[in-house]
Formats: structure tokens, C-alpha cells, sequence
């Protein structure tokens, strides 16, 4: 029997998901619109086997002088440019369905499906930065009930589009002069609370029926939204424990929704350094964070828990802070939480302690040292029903990346835990993710 394999995507964040990692020496900050700096990286990735590359995005952050991140191209365009370099790997980027229409975004993502031949996925996010309802001249931000139902439809609304010109409606039969069967297009005829939609797109389905519909919410209506519609889930988890109740809980809600476990890929966030021996990867661990300006720290910290600390002491104790509504179960909630629980198993006392421990992975999973011990703390999650994957994030680019690449993934191939070799050329194929049943035929087996 084959042994069990993860699934591994590349979250890039130029120049580095370290929150400092624009002050490194070896930080290539200007090249993050340079179009061969990021198709190198992705061709990296895709000679090392990983699944998918993945691009989050979001607008309207607050300018701030001394943090990077705030400017970038839109990850669609860049897995168009990435598409023509590449052959195997997926191609997921971030779009939220608060400040778009349900046309646009099918008609943009089943292009970059066809251009890849089958690679594209979409990240359905629900806008949670507040200021971005200012960028479309509203000037209230949906509440975060109403961006969850508002989402639920708009995905609902997107598959019909993706699925109503079906593959074989392309006849195009020169001899007869028929180019359309016109049985074979369903017109979109949808009524709903948010939107009103009829019509087709001006493309058919894709070669792996429709991108790979990916989400990274773990509240209450996240994860509701997740069993419902999600075949990849990005999340943020920092303990085997909780990892392993999320897993449990996001998996034993598909059923009701007609939906099998392997339907769902779950994919942990996950902040690499390695090096060769275990005093090196903390060492750099170390001098990145050294790079961490204690205003941008608070201010990163602030943002991370929901709570203004700009003012606070960096030597000031964690128990200062003013704790959040633990009845509040909204994401920002969640990740303060998490944030919070990891200061206590850690031991740690100060806000600069606490910012030093977050700011780096942004409150996902940190993993630090030898390819054998990484290699170990994926494996544990991943064999005790804590992870499908992971969703590795690389604190500093290119460097990190040439690490994972050269010290963690043979560890993971050695151990038989990551393929060698890509089992087909599409996203869903890689994933081991069925081709979706179009909806028209789900209604001809009823």
C-alpha cells in the first residue's frame, strides 16, 4: 500500500512573511515587482514538488513608514505570468467576495484555469480590514455575520457561472457551420438576498472542471462556509491539540453537506527556519527578529490581538494587557486567542517577548531547526490527524526558500512523506480532489 503523502503549498509574502525581513542584508526588496524575481521562485517550488504557490492580498492597510508589505501586484496577474513559466504547480490567489462581483471573479479565475490548463485556485476571503469599505465609497464595513452569508452566496453564484458553458457545448464542426451546441449552455437565472445574476460566462469549464475553491476562516461561520464549499482550508493553528480538534470538527461537518473527508484538504500555516544543525536555524531565527523595531512590534501586536498597545512598555508584562470578549467568536478573536494561549506555553513575560514570537509567523505554527527535527513536527501533525498538509511560509525570500527547498523536502521524500514526482498536471489531480459534478448534472441523477 502506498504510504499516506502530505500536501505542501508555498505562501509567498515578498519580501518575507518575518515581519522584518525587509531589514535583512539579504532582503532583495527591490525586485518584489521585478515579474523574474517571483517566476524564479515559483519554478523553485514547482521542481520541489509542492502542490501550490499561494498569494494572499488585501487593501487598504494603513501606511505605515517602517513595515513593508503594503504594496504588491495583484496575485491574479502574477499567476497569469506565472502560469507561462510553469507546468504542474497550482496557481491560488486571495479574492474577496465583500468588494467584488460574483461575473468578475469567475470570469478571471476560470481564465487563469484555462491558460494553466487546470491549475487555478481561488482563496475566498470575506474583507476583514474594516477601511477597505472606503476604497468602494462605503463608508460602513459589512458585519461580519453579513460577510459570511454575503460569501456563501457569491460562491454559490460563481459555480453556476463556471459551470454554465459545459466543455463539449464547443462543437465547432466546420463542414455543418455549428460552432455551439446550445444544449449543452445553462443560463444563470439566480434571485437572491445579495445578488441578481442572469446570464452565462464567456468561457466554458475548465480542464479541471472549476478552480479549486480554497478558504482560511476558523470561526463559527468560517468553518460552517468551509464544509459547505472549501476543498483546501488555511489555517492557523499552534498546538497539536487544537489542531487536531479544528480537523475533527471542520471534517465532521461535510457529511450533512453530502461530502466525503478527502473532499477537504486541511492545510496549516506553518513558519520554517532550518539550517543544518539546530544552533544555526536559531540563530537565524534570532537575527531576524533582531531586525524587529519595537513601534513596528507593537504595532504589529496591536493589530494581532485586536487592541491598541502602541503606548505600552515593550518590557511591560503580558497579564497588563486588557483581555478581549471570550465570548466574541469572530476571527480577529480566534487568532488573539491563539496568540495569548502561545504566550502562556511558552512562558513568555513581555510584550517584546510576545511580539518576537508572533511577528515572524504572524500567528501561525513556527517550527525552528535541523531538516530532521522540521521534519519530525510535520510528520507528528500530520500522521495524528492534526493536518493533510501544510501551507509552508518561508521567513525570508529567496534565502528560506533555497533552505526548505534543499534541507526539509529531501527529509520529507526520504521519509516517504512527499512525492517525487507530481501524480497529474492539474491542481485537483495533485490534491487528490475529485473533478466536481456540474450542477446541471447533478439535477439529471436526481
Amino acid at each position: 500500500m502506498t504510504k499516506k503523502q502530505m500536501k505542501l503549498g508555498l505562501f509567498i509574502m515578498l519580501p518575507g512573511q518575518h515581519v522584518a525581513s525587509w531589514r535583512h542584508p539579504a532582503a532583495q526588496n527591490e525586485r518584489i515587482f521585478d515579474v523574474d524575481f517571483i517566476t524564479d521562485i515559483a519554478k523553485k517550488a514547482e521542481a520541489a514538488k509542492f502542490d501550490t504557490i499561494f498569494f494572499a492580498d488585501g487593501f487598504n492597510t494603513e501606511p505605515n513608514a517602517k513595515a513593508a508589505g503594503q504594496l504588491k501586484i495583484d496575485p491574479l496577474i502574477i499567476n497569469a505570468a506565472v502560469s507561462a513559466v510553469t507546468k504542474n504547480i497550482g496557481l491560488i490567489a486571495t479574492a474577496t467576495t465583500t468588494y467584488n462581483e460574483p461575473f468578475h471573479i469567475a470570469r478571471k479565475f476560470i481564465g487563469i484555469d484555462h491558460l494553466s490548463k487546470g491549475r487555478a485556485g481561488w482563496n475566498v476571503v470575506t474583507s476583514a480590514n474594516p477601511r477597505e469599505s472606503l476604497l468602494f465609497g462605503k463608508p460602513n464595513h459589512l458585519a461580519h455575520a453579513d460577510r459570511y452569508e454575503r460569501a456563501e452566496e457569491f460562491v454559490d453564484v460563481v459555480k453556476q457561472l463556471w459551470q454554465s458553458v459545459e466543455k463539449e457545448a464547443l462543437i465547432h464542426d466546420q463542414e455543418s457551420g455549428q460552432y455551439l451546441d446550445l444544449d449543452k449552455i445553462h443560463t444563470v437565472d439566480h434571485e437572491g438576498k445579495w445578488f441578481n445574476v442572469k446570464g452565462t460566462l464567456d468561457a466554458p469549464a475548465s480542464p479541471q472542471g472549476h478552480p479549486v475553491i480554497v478558504q482560511a476562516g476558523s470561526s463559527e461561520a468560517g468553518k460552517e462556509l468551509a464544509a459547505k464549499t472549501a476543498e483546501v482550508i488555511f489555517t492557523a493553528w499552534t498546538n497539536l491539540e487544537d489542531a487536531q480538534k479544528f480537523y475533527k470538527d471542520v471534517k465532521g461537518r461535510l457529511a450533512k453537506y453530502g461530502r466525503q473527508p478527502e473532499d477537504l484538504k486541511i492545510m496549516p500555516g506553518t513558519f520554517i527556519t532550518v539550517a543544518k544543525t539546530e544552533e544555526e536555524a536559531l540563530a537565524k531565527r534570532d537575527a531576524l527578529n533582531g531586525y524587529i523595531l519595537p513601534e513596528t512590534g507593537l504595532k504589529y501586536l496591536s493589530n494581532a490581538l485586536g487592541i491598541d498597545v502602541t503606548g505600552y512598555d515593550v518590557e511591560a508584562p503580558i497579564d497588563s494587557l486588557i483581555l478581549l470578549d471570550p465570548e466574541d467568536t469572530t476571527n480577529p478573536q480566534i487568532r488573539a486567542k491563539l496568540i495569548l494561549d502561545l504566550a502562556e506555553r511558552k512562558q513568555l513575560k513581555t510584550l517584546r517577548e510576545l511580539y518576537e514570537n508572533i511577528a515572524g509567523a504572524r500567528g501561525h505554527r513556527e517550527i525552528v531547526g535541523t531538516p530532521a527535527q522540521i521534519a519530525d513536527q510535520l510528520e507528528e501533525w500530520f500522521l495524528n490527524d492534526a493536518a493533510d498538509g501544510f501551507n509552508i511560509q518561508p521567513p525570508l525570500f529567496p534565502d528560506s526558500v533555497d533552505d526548505i527547498v534543499n534541507l526539509v523536502i529531501p527529509e520529507l521524500q526520504r521519509r516517504g512523506l512527499f512525492r517525487t514526482e507530481y501524480e497529474g498536471t492539474t491542481l485537483r489531480e495533485n490534491l487528490g480532489l475529485k473533478v466536481p459534478v456540474a450542477l446541471h448534472k447533478q439535477v439529471e441523477q436526481v
